[in-house]
């Protein structure tokens, strides 16, 4: 049965030109996505699949990978680009923060600025924030990109961008794709040998944040930067 053999009532896409997307299910949403199913199963019932292999946590099912949607009979290289295409528009959506000119004032808008860039990122990587003497952002950079558990910043970059662009004021920024928050061992020598530097040449670092999808850690907000 395809979806178009559904009654009325039931139909995805009828059910959105009447009541809007807002009253689709998670699963009727996705099989419009899909479009259609296979033989013996339509296209509300393999979304459900899809959903039901996720626990119905869209977090996860956006991180899948192609490969992992392809598992599912019934999704092949097409539908899973499709799907992939979607759960990126998504995340971009949820994340989209000005990509420069934004006032900080706080760790909170830092978390919120840089959720574009780290929002359901598999690997780590280092952010450098440069700042104006009005706490405004003039430059995002990305200083490295590493692996699951790691990535390499290296101080004579960071402050030469940070010189180049005349930044009064740097805010370091990497993301932990494990969920833990808690700085490692090296990101407490990273940091403090960055602000040692930085407070010698008049660049201090505002803060170093550590991001995850589900909260972060700020070195300014638990008391580990050293007064300049």
């Amino acid at each position: 049965m395809n979806l178009l053999q559904l009654p009325t009532s039931d139909q995805p896409r009828n059910k959105l030109h009447q009541h809007g997307p807002r009253s689709l299910t998670d699963s009727e949403l996705l099989a419009l996505i899909l479009g259609k199913g296979i033989q013996h199963k339509n296209a509300k019932e393999l979304a459900l699949d899809v959903l039901v292999h996720y626990n119905n946590d869209l977090h996860r099912m956006f991180c899948a990978t192609k490969a992992d949607l392809q598992q599912f009979k019934g999704i092949g290289p097409a539908k899973a680009s499709i799907l992939l295409a979607c759960f990126e528009l998504g995340r971009r959506m949820s994340a989209q923060v000005p990509t420069k000119g934004a006032i900080i004032k706080n760790s909170r808008d830092v978390y919120h600025y840089v959720r574009k860039s780290f929002s359901m990122l598999p690997h780590e990587e280092f952010l450098i924030l440069l700042m104006n003497n009005n706490n405004e952002i003039i430059h995002a950079h990305r200083l490295s990109r590493g692996g699951i558990t790691g990535t390499v910043a290296d101080g004579r970059i960071l402050f030469k961008i940070a010189l180049d662009f005349k930044a009064t004021a740097i805010i370091l920024c990497h993301n932990h794709p494990s969920g833990n928050p808690k700085p490692s061992d090296q990101d407490l020598r990273l940091t403090k040998n960055f602000q040692k530097f930085g407070n010698y040449i008049d660049l201090p670092i505002l803060d170093h944040l550590i991001y995850t999808d589900f909260g972060y850690f700020s070195f300014a907000d638990e008391g580990l930067l050293d007064p300049a």
